[in-house]
């Protein structure tokens, strides 16, 4: 239950757009818009790994390809490998401004396709900032998204905040703003991200071949922190099925999403702020979370929980929750009498991580302060 597993990367280099094929200024890929037969649709391809994809704009829904050269032809087998040779055959030629060919079906039917480089619509000046920033960034997913709405739901009030909700119809994925609670630019800081998140989670939906299905819930809400969940579980090919159990974690007094190391330090020295490491998964980050966090989590929780961190599940699978290694990178989110900690485990044994006793109180915490000096309650 590695998180992130699907995750947009907001952070992706600008795009180069011209009259003729070209890459973008920092990337591999292109992306052109055209036609298939008489339908619309959009196409981005990656040279350096020889695959792309596309969809019809009536759609949205992502079919893989796979392409490889033959001289100045450029062919394009659709669908997933497993599906052997019964696949659908694009075979197309450069032209002046772009690409011209045809799209045949194992059947034999043939389709006429032309492709130019993707030229975008302005964005609108209501626009939500994360549209803004894909229209720049991610021009494949901007125009994917052009054109949906999203649906008002039920306003609840939850730990004495308000809460509006939100959704995708076709897509099902559903997150809240808050109303109230918070103080102006916070609060709007925390919506930015959570509007971003919806509809990270529609552009998900439509990228997967297979099932995708997302759910959302408010864990904990104060005037300090707050914590979401974001639940998702999708088959988008491979050999099994898989889930994400994710909780997004805000400090309230700023707006700013918080990782673990803005929380919790047990190493040495200054502790890794988010703004000076960007990646969760970068060798210092890991290094510390494997050879200091880890052990220390274990630690702590074989004092509080010694017969639940040695219980073994399904039969002869032991959790081995004793072990470091399902602690480095767990889920975590706040709650009434402390930090909650989720262990993390590959598919096969995503069973074991579902536990709710892994709750170290705020007095342990405020012990061992993060990047981030929050004023977490008593316990």
């Amino acid at each position: 239950m590695h998180l992130g597993l699907l995750r947009i990367n907001l952070a992706l280099a600008l795009v180069a757009l011209c009259l003729s094929p070209r890459v973008w200024a920092e990337d591999s890929r292109q992306v052109f818009t055209g036609t298939l037969g008489k339908a619309a649709i959009v196409v981005e391809l990656d040279a350096r790994y020889n695959e792309g994809r596309y969809f019809y704009r009536k759609y949205r829904t992502d079919l893989a390809l796979e392409t490889s050269k033959e001289g100045d032809a450029l062919v394009m087998l659709e669908g997933a490998a497993m599906d052997g040779d019964s696949r659908p055959t694009l075979r197309l030629l450069p032209t002046l401004s772009g690409w011209s060919g045809e799209w045949k079906a194992p059947s034999g039917k043939t389709l006429k396709v032309d492709l130019q480089p993707a030229r975008l619509p302005d964005v609108p000046a209501d626009a939500a900032p994360y549209l803004a920033q894909l229209h720049d960034t991610q021009p494949y997913e901007y125009l994917r998204l052009q054109g949906l709405l999203l649906k008002k739901g039920k306003t609840e009030t939850f730990m004495g905040y308000t809460l509006q909700w939100w959704s995708e119809p076709k897509s099902g994925a559903s997150l809240f703003e808050v109303v109230s609670g918070y103080a102006p630019a916070a609060q709007e800081r925390i919506n930015q991200y959570l509007r971003a998140r919806l509809w990270s989670e529609v552009s998900q939906y439509y990228g997967c071949s297979g099932s995708y299905r997302q759910s959302a819930q408010p864990l904990w809400m104060s005037s300090s922190v707050m914590s979401v969940r974001v639940f998702t579980e999708y088959y988008c090919g491979g050999a099994y099925p898989d889930q994400n159990n994710e909780s997004l974690n805000f400090d309230t007094r700023t707006g700013q999403l918080l990782s673990l190391e803005d929380v919790l330090w047990v190493g040495q020295g200054e502790p890794l702020h988010r703004e000076e490491l960007p990646d969760a998964f970068s060798e210092e980050n890991s290094n510390y979370r494997a050879k200091e966090l880890a052990p220390w989590l274990v630690e702590q929780l074989s004092k509080r929980y010694p017969t639940e961190m040695t219980v073994v599940a399904e039969g002869e699978n032991d959790c081995g929750y004793d072990e470091p290694e399902p602690w480095q990178f767990p889920t975590w989110q706040f709650g009434e009498k402390g930090v909650t900690f989720f262990p993390s485990y590959p598919h096969v044994m995503a069973v074991c991580g579902y536990v709710e006793w892994g709750v170290l109180p705020y007095g342990l915490l405020k012990q061992h302060p993060g990047a981030v000096k929050l004023q977490l309650p008593e316990s």
